[in-house]
């Protein structure tokens, strides 16, 4: 397998920029140019330049600093959203796939209730009870995931319990619960690690549009969406200001992207023998 990684250029690449973008997410914890929120009206709307890399926002604000800060923002919210969807999700699929029947249509038909609500309208229901934030976007993403993980678990774990082990498990007499933590989840781990890289990309996206429109993270806290939203404002007079947090939101997404498919090659063992 390692020697199939290396031969896997997207697995390479979607690694890489996975990993440069965590880097940074993880390096403004503890250091960034500049305070994120500090303001210098003396230099506000500045090009690019020693002093600050990547210019400074209408508030003066240095835009390399805040894009490092709003990694972390982007980060953390996607991957509590997901693991919102995948913990709630994956054991519903999982149920839903051991007892057929009127389980398993209540799961998917709840599913299909849950899918006619997008993240940005969950949303706004739960800003309307409880205010914006990125509390709220965590929740309305992850409730939004929750669905999504639940089918996929449910269709790759229907085919694992037609394999003559599994039907041998519950000839000796295991239960259910058994059967699908000892031999169905470990069977369909590749397919649901794939399926989470994708949940992570749509959920930075999804992160992005909520702060876009005032629903995510809050200011001071910088974002990568409100960034494009305070742009749009300067759209002619400083361009950049849009163009650096959409190739941030652009990178993150495409790294993950390409490290979902380069996994999905890697352990799917029909793509290993088609090589």
């Amino acid at each position: 397998m390692k020697g199939s990684a290396w031969r896997s250029p997207s697995l390479l690449a979607g690694a890489a920029i996975t990993a440069v973008m965590v880097a940074v997410a993880l390096l403004s914890l503890v250091w960034t140019p500049y305070r994120p929120t500090a303001m210098d009206f003396v230099h506000r709307l500045a090009p690019p330049s020693a002093v600050h890399p990547l210019g400074t926002d209408s508030f003066g604000r240095d835009v390399l600093s805040m894009i490092m800060a709003g990694a972390q923002s982007s980060l953390t919210v996607a991957l509590i959203a997901v693991a919102v969807g995948a913990g709630l999700g994956i054991p519903l699929g999982a149920l839903a796939a051991a007892r057929a029947g009127l389980l398993d249509d209540l799961v998917m038909r709840g599913c299909d209730l849950a899918f006619a609500f997008p993240a940005l309208l969950t949303a706004v229901m739960i800003t309307a009870l409880a205010g914006p934030g990125a509390g709220n976007a965590m929740l309305a993403i992850g409730i939004f995931n929750i669905p999504v993980f639940a089918r996929v678990t449910r269709g790759a774990a229907r085919g694992v319990w037609a394999r003559e082990y599994v039907l041998a498990a519950r000839a000796a007499g295991r239960g259910d619960a058994a059967i699908s933590v000892v031999h169905v989840l470990p069977n369909i781990a590749a397919v649901l690690m794939v399926q989470a890289t994708i949940q992570f990309a749509l959920a930075i996206v999804a992160d992005a549009g909520l702060s876009y429109v005032g629903l995510g993270v809050q200011p001071p806290q910088p974002s990568w969406g409100r960034m494009l939203n305070e742009a749009q404002t300067f759209i002619w007079r400083a361009p950049l200001l849009a163009i650096f947090p959409g190739l941030a939101i652009m990178l993150a997404v495409l790294g993950l992207n390409l490290l979902g498919d380069g996994l999905q090659d890697l352990l799917d063992p029909r793509l290993r023998r088609a090589r």
